[in-house]
């Protein structure tokens, strides 16, 4: 049935899974190459577009939201403690405001779960820091980290293929 799909329909949902907050690009690519078998590339590009689009809207919007939902005792308790987990060390040291984008990046590039595009947006918010300065090192970390699941797909692909040929 899944071969059987359109090839933009496997580009779509492939970039609707790169959409997913925790899953994103990291659970984006294996999907795309195993289960709709896409080459690399392909599963790539249509994650990272996927896992790219919200970041501006979450950069750029969710202080609104946050403003709105804080009108409410047990969101604002939410927020409040999830902005001051967030900026906390940063305020208090003029060294780490120096090395925020450096910290974005890298925060984002490390392939786990809970560390993509979607949290470093909301921690850029949280930094008050502007879209162009956020964005950048969000859009390399999310290039970095699918390059890490890449060569980590085709390693297990590999390894798959070699066990099925020794079966």
């Amino acid at each position: 049935m899944i071969n059987s799909l359109p090839l933009i329909v496997k580009y779509i949902i492939t970039g609707f899974i790169g959409m997913i907050p925790i899953i994103e690009l990291r659970g984006a690519i294996p999907v795309g190459v195993f289960t709709f078998h896409l080459n690399y590339i392909e599963s790539f590009i249509c994650s990272f577009i996927g896992n790219i689009i919200p970041v501006y809207f979450i950069v750029k919007y969710i202080r609104p939201l946050f403003d709105f939902f804080g009108r409410w005792k047990p969101f604002k308790i939410i927020i409040d403690w999830a902005s001051e987990k967030a900026t906390k060390n940063i305020e208090e040291n003029e060294r780490l405001q120096n090395f925020a984008a450096l910290g974005l990046f890298l925060f984002v590039a490390i392939p786990l779960p809970g560390t993509g595009a979607w949290v470093g947006s909301l921690i850029a918010n949280f930094l008050d820091l502007p879209p162009k300065k956020a964005i950048p090192p969000i859009i390399l970390g999310v290039i970095s980290a699918g390059i890490i699941v890449l060569t980590l797909t085709a390693i297990a692909n590999g390894g798959i293929q070699y066990l099925l040929q020794r079966g």
